[in-house]
């Protein structure tokens, strides 16, 4: 596992993904009235390190926790979480049967645009059970599967395959198009490398 503070109450981490076969980032987001963990997945080799952060920050910050779901291949930890603490699970309208299959009960739905824990606002993808979540106080985006980290630094936009049927790149580029309007940062991407610093610039490579 590998921990990285952004900003203030801002973290990155990454563990093993047992099916994927590599390493995938998780987002906590601490904000003043909610503790937001998103696509999170417990690090199966430094697990009880995990659970002793996760107890003592959620006590520390005196906030509710909230488990704020990209897409249902994300799903990850979430049942895990809700079984040892009394977190709330978020998931997109489209994307609820799906994930409510891989965690039971979704307290939660949103659709793009609405106002959800911490501030953090969802915003649509081509992929039509798939958002991408914006923290504004930290200037930063949290996407799922639709843009990736590039081997080479800056991101890329996922491979034509993962889409829908009859839905093209230049589709999922349009749907995030409207991403650009926002005072990009960073862009925490969950397969590959984040961007840490020019994240609307690199978000503007693979768009424009």
């Amino acid at each position: 596992m590998v921990v990285e503070e952004l900003a203030p109450g801002l973290w990155r981490w990454t563990a093993f993904h047992p099916e994927w076969k590599e390493e995938v980032g998780s987002v906590y987001y601490e904000a003043p009235d909610a503790v937001v963990l998103v696509d999170p997945l417990v690090p199966s080799d430094e697990t009880e390190r995990f659970w002793a952060a996760l107890d003592r920050d959620v006590e520390r910050a005196a906030a509710p926790l909230h488990v704020l779901i990209t897409v249902f291949w994300h799903v990850r930890s979430a049942r895990e979480i809700v079984e040892r603490r009394d977190a709330r699970v978020w998931a997109p309208t489209r994307g609820r049967p799906a994930i409510e299959r891989r965690v039971g009960e979704v307290t939660d739905v949103f659709r793009a645009g609405d106002d959800l824990p911490g501030g953090i606002v969802p915003f649509k993808t081509a992929r039509a059970a798939e958002v991408v979540f914006w923290i504004p106080a930290h200037r930063s985006l949290v996407p799922g599967d639709v843009i990736l980290g590039a081997e080479e630094g800056g991101l890329r936009l996922c491979p034509a395959s993962w889409l829908p049927e009859k839905t093209s790149l230049d589709q999922l580029r349009e749907s995030l198009r409207p991403l650009l309007e926002l005072p990009v940062e960073r862009v925490l991407v969950s397969h590959g490398e984040p961007v840490l610093a020019g994240g609307r610039d690199a978000l503007a490579a693979v768009l424009d």
